[in-house]
């Protein structure tokens, strides 16, 4: 999938807590490696459904969002019972495409994170960052243009993701 890109000052994040649980940790009491994976998803929907578009709202609507590419960079391992937030935002869209960009952060227990944050660097401490790619699809996972099946949606991620299309993704 290759580089992500820098992200700029102005990025918008949707930042969703969590902590981890037993049953996602292993032997070593450290998170299982593809916990992340559902981490990246739950962060996805979390931000759609934040911005006003649920993803029940959008397969209601006949629309898909099927991964077609991800990436997961290890960094640092979180652990049984540690408080860690998902960090979410829109990297690149087209109007067939999108990738999200995604980090998980630990964050101490008596920190007050917002839902939204402005920046290049969410709060906490990096442990894991990478991303997802998707394809806009009918129900018949046909490609499908969101800017005409869905045009609030995409007036949406324009706005979170600072305008103009962002390459090819």
């Amino acid at each position: 999938m290759g580089d992500w890109g820098i992200v700029t000052k102005d990025t918008y994040w949707h930042l969703h807590p969590l902590r981890v649980r037993y049953q996602e940790t292993d032997q070593m009491a450290v998170v299982f490696h593809a916990n992340y994976v559902n981490w990246f998803e739950i962060g996805r929907t979390e931000l759609v459904r934040h911005l006003g578009m649920p993803y029940g709202e959008i397969e209601k609507r006949g629309l898909l969002l099927p991964v077609v590419d991800l990436t997961c960079k290890y960094i640092l391992p979180a652990r049984y019972d540690d408080r860690i937030i998902v960090c979410t935002s829109v990297q690149q869209y087209s109007t067939v495409r999108i990738a999200f960009r995604s980090e998980v952060r630990r964050i101490a227990d008596d920190e007050i994170i917002p839902a939204e944050w402005n920046g290049a660097e969410p709060p906490g401490e990096l442990l894991v960052k990478g991303g997802t790619r998707h394809v806009w699809v009918s129900t018949d996972w046909r490609p499908k243009r969101l800017d005409k099946a869905l045009p609030e949606l995409y007036d949406i991620i324009q706005k979170v993701a600072g305008g103009d299309e962002k390459g090819d993704c």
